[in-house]
């Protein structure tokens, strides 16, 4: 156990490297534009290495621990799952190309560290459908292929209410875990995707290395096929009001402030363990994010003089301004107005 606490502080003390490197001479205060301009003279690909490095470091401490008894294998997929969570957030930066200072080792360190080893989608790809289709049309019905993904889960006008508790657990349903898997497969199936295949042999067979069968189980298949789909599933429902945005033009950050939310504004406690575990790397304030995609998470808290979003829910699932709450009000809203205005039937 002494090894596996020894990698995981290993771990936090390799990605602070990439903090400490971006945080010198940050302002308190700026405009995104002189943000970006001291980003890009910062940019470096030696502290995103160190930083995706200490990710993995830590996963194998997760590994070595899960060997000591169940309560250590449970705590250690969690630990695996947050990893896996960190990982996808680190390179949706590399996606916008901010995480690197080229675009060629944004692409390599996104693939070799992340898309590869976890089986999702290829950079290119996650690019054209992150960048390219939902930054310009979030919340838009037929268009954003992340309201498609919450329509398909069953969160839609009309859903019944237990339809709509299932979709907000979607991944760890029969219907998200096979969504899960067949996608994992459909990719190594792939032409060409032999490296897609080693590098997840790699995974399992380094994890079965380090931890046995508890770290193969509760380090890898537990963590990637139940509870990160699941981490990642609930960010998506907190980034946006998706079924009821405020229609707005102007500035981007007008426009963005109209189909936005920001949880847990009033409870630091909250908002910190959120920031520690489920929305990592800026994603709590996907406001400021969404407002500003090219300004890395370092300079996120300096753009944080933009006015409150449209929605600032106080909890996630409990209370009538909670998240959950606001969504189910939404489709339900829009499914009376359907039904009003529905033509009558002879």
């Amino acid at each position: 156990m002494p090894l596996s606490l020894f990698l995981i502080a290993l771990g936090i003390a390799l990605r602070e490297a990439d903090r400490i490197h971006f945080a010198r001479g940050r302002p308190s205060s700026a405009s995104a534009a002189a943000l970006i301009a001291l980003q890009r003279r910062r940019a470096t690909t030696w502290t995103p290495t160190l930083l995706l490095t200490g990710q993995w470091v830590q996963i194998a401490g997760w590994w070595l621990l899960a060997g000591h008894g169940l309560l250590a294998a449970a705590a250690a997929a969690a630990g695996v799952a947050v990893q896996f969570r960190h990982l996808q957030e680190i390179s949706h930066f590399a996606v916008h190309g901010v995480l690197a200072r080229t675009r060629r080792a944004n692409q390599l360190l996104a693939e070799v560290f992340v898309h590869h080893p976890l089986g999702l989608i290829p950079v290119g790809e996650r690019r054209r459908l992150h960048v390219r289709e939902h930054h310009p049309n979030v919340a838009r019905p037929g268009v954003d292929p992340n309201l498609a993904e919450l329509h398909q889960a069953g969160l839609r006008p009309g859903a019944s209410r237990a339809r709509f508790a299932r979709a907000l657990v979607y991944p760890l349903t029969w219907h998200g875990i096979r969504s899960t898997t067949t996608g994992i497969a459909a990719r190594l199936r792939h032409s060409g995707s032999w490296h897609r295949t080693a590098a997840i042999g790699l995974v399992l067979g380094t994890a079965y290395l380090t931890g046995g069968w508890p770290a193969l189980m509760c380090g890898v298949l537990v963590p990637r096929l139940l509870l990160y789909p699941q981490l990642a599933w609930l960010s998506l429902l907190v980034e946006h009001t998706w079924f009821a945005p405020e229609p707005r033009t102007g500035s981007p950050t007008w426009v963005e402030s109209g189909r936005c939310l920001r949880l847990y504004p009033h409870n630091r406690l909250l908002a910190r363990l959120a920031a520690a575990t489920w929305l990592p790397y800026g994603d709590l304030h996907h406001y400021a994010r969404s407002a500003h995609p090219a300004v890395r998470w370092n300079y996120l808290p300096p753009s944080r003089h933009l006015t409150q979003p449209h929605f600032t829910p106080d909890s996630l699932l409990i209370g009538p301004r909670s998240v959950i709450a606001h969504h189910r009000r939404a489709l339900t809203v829009h499914t009376v107005t359907r039904s009003s205005t529905a033509a009558p039937t002879a």
